[in-house]
């Protein structure tokens, strides 16, 4: 079964093809020659999910999925959320000026508490019909003081899981992507996937 992944992230896919194994064929945008923007102007993580899936079925007619993760902090309301890769504002996605705005708007709070979410929207095209089908993966942690570590990337120094001493940025990729919020999600998928 051929189903395209919404991104050319080269380390997603990766991640995404050991996950699914040899059962799947998973093509990436340039797979299918897809070189566009997408947009992701949703207020929700289910919603951007939801815009870029819905963006490939209608334009290539093809089954597909699409995450999108939002790093949400009780002390801060929920924030950054679905705007955390460009929560420092300017173009792209500068994971240093984000973590460093994260710090300052923390200050001395004393209230850490935070979680990662990875909501995964898969579009399943079977003729005229398109099924639709959410997975959600959370990790739950707290926001570190300072930067430690350097693996991984965006908010990974200074994000520690419940129940370890180390930040994602420590504990290396191979931890990371066990327990992981995507891991979470995706195994939700493969287990639908694979039924």
């Amino acid at each position: 079964m051929q189903i395209v992944f919404a991104t050319n992230n080269q380390h997603k896919l990766s991640e995404i093809r050991d996950i699914l194994g040899e059962q799947f064929e998973i093509l990436s945008l340039a797979d299918i020659g897809c070189h566009d923007d997408i947009p992701e102007t949703a207020d929700t993580l289910e919603g951007n999910a939801l815009q870029k899936a819905q963006y490939i079925v209608e334009r290539y007619g093809i089954s597909c999925f699409a995450d999108d993760t939002g790093l949400e902090v009780d002390a801060l309301d929920g924030a950054p959320g679905v705007f955390s890769a460009r929560y420092a504002g300017g173009e792209g996605h500068d994971s240093e000026a984000n973590m460093q705005q994260l710090l300052a708007e923390l200050g001395e709070n004393n209230n850490r508490k935070a979680r990662f979410r990875t909501v995964i929207a898969l579009l399943e095209k079977k003729g005229e019909v398109v099924a639709q089908h959410l997975f959600e993966g959370i990790v739950n942690g707290q926001i570190t003081r300072k930067k430690h570590g350097h693996e991984g990337f965006g908010y990974d120094p200074i994000f520690q899981p419940d129940g370890y001493d180390d930040t994602f940025a420590q504990l290396g990729m191979d931890i990371k992507n066990k327990i992981s919020h995507r891991a979470r999600a995706v195994k939700k998928l493969a287990e639908y996937l694979l039924v």
